[in-house]
């Protein structure tokens, strides 16, 4: 059995368009292969604002697949700490040993959370877009801004979070890697009428999106909402979106935005984004629609970054 550390991954795992690939891939896999993924396993962690999760799956036909696990302490940043961490199993489909011990730290998590926003924006998003918009500050407000960069180009980007200095950094960051400009907004209202794209990165129990604030063309990817707890939508912004979709419904029901829609029509409409990059299903296919995924994180994009990673430490 192999042990590889993280930073032998960061040196062969970038955020690239290989990366979306990889993940869209998995996407697809999902609904055209046979899949055994169980369940999410959550441990909730209360007195330290913390949650482990455990995710798998199994694609029929592949040699191998993973077991991840990871976290997610959200008052880590009092500690000077990232809020993320965990690893990842790899092991043999024909005997169950394990191949490789994962030690990323949460770093594999991060590629492919931020790959599975880009494949979305790639089938939702309007061609062309200006300006993007994210709410939150942390290591997804990176990530998901950069591999947006790589299926839409666009010139300006709006940050809204909590901590006037954490937006600065960010901003001073975001600015210098994509050569672009961005301006702290002082309300998340703001940011959504004036944004062409939305991405909420945020571990909320209460809605940072209003209805209201929804215009013609507007996609919104919402990928914090992974616990029963949590919602960055308000149930009418689902409403009054023309497309809703989430990488599993039966996931995005019990865990993502889906558990506190109000409207059975939404839910029945539903699309898994894998149907979209199946192609059984169409994305976006007008200009002014108002569109939505929301994101709760898969254990076939952990099998699929897992055995990506390992093709690449191991050449």
């Amino acid at each position: 059995m192999k042990l590889f550390a993280k930073e032998e991954m960061e040196k062969v795992i970038h955020l690239e368009k290989e990366v979306i690939d990889v993940v869209e891939k998995a996407f697809t896999d999902l609904v055209k292969k046979e899949v055994q993924m169980p369940p999410i396993m959550r441990i909730d962690v209360p007195e330290y604002n913390g949650e482990v999760d455990i995710k798998s799956a199994y694609v029929a036909g592949y040699d191998s697949f993973a077991v991840k696990l990871s976290s997610g302490f959200f008052d880590n940043y009092k500690l000077g700490l990232p809020s993320a961490s965990g690893m990842m199993l790899l092991l043999s489909s024909e005997t169950g040993i394990p191949q490789a011990v994962l030690a990323d730290n949460g770093y594999l998590t991060e590629m492919r959370t931020a790959a599975a926003g880009a494949v979305a924006a790639k089938h939702m998003a309007k061609e062309k877009i200006n300006t993007a918009g994210v709410i939150g500050t942390g290591a997804q407000a990176r990530y998901q801004v950069k591999a947006l960069k790589l299926v839409r180009d666009f010139d300006h980007l709006l940050v809204y979070g909590r901590t006037p200095e954490k937006a600065a950094a960010y901003k001073a960051e975001m600015e210098r890697e994509l050569g672009i400009n961005v301006t702290i907004s002082s309300s998340a209202e703001e940011m959504v009428r004036a944004s062409d794209v939305i991405i909420t990165t945020t571990p909320a129990t209460t809605p940072v999106i209003k209805a209201e604030w929804l215009h013609p063309g507007l996609h919104i990817t919402a990928m914090g909402s992974d616990a029963e707890h949590k919602q960055e939508l308000e149930s009418s912004v689902l409403e009054k979106a023309d497309m809703f979709v989430c990488d599993v419904i039966a996931q995005s029901t019990r865990l993502g935005e889906l558990r506190a829609c109000h409207s059975q029509r939404v839910i029945d409409e539903a699309i898994e984004l894998g149907e979209i990059t199946a192609g059984d299903k169409k994305g976006r296919n007008s200009e002014n629609q108002i569109t939505i995924c929301d994101l709760t994180g898969t254990g076939i994009q952990d099998t699929a970054i897992a055995r990506y990673a390992y093709e690449r430490l191991t050449k």
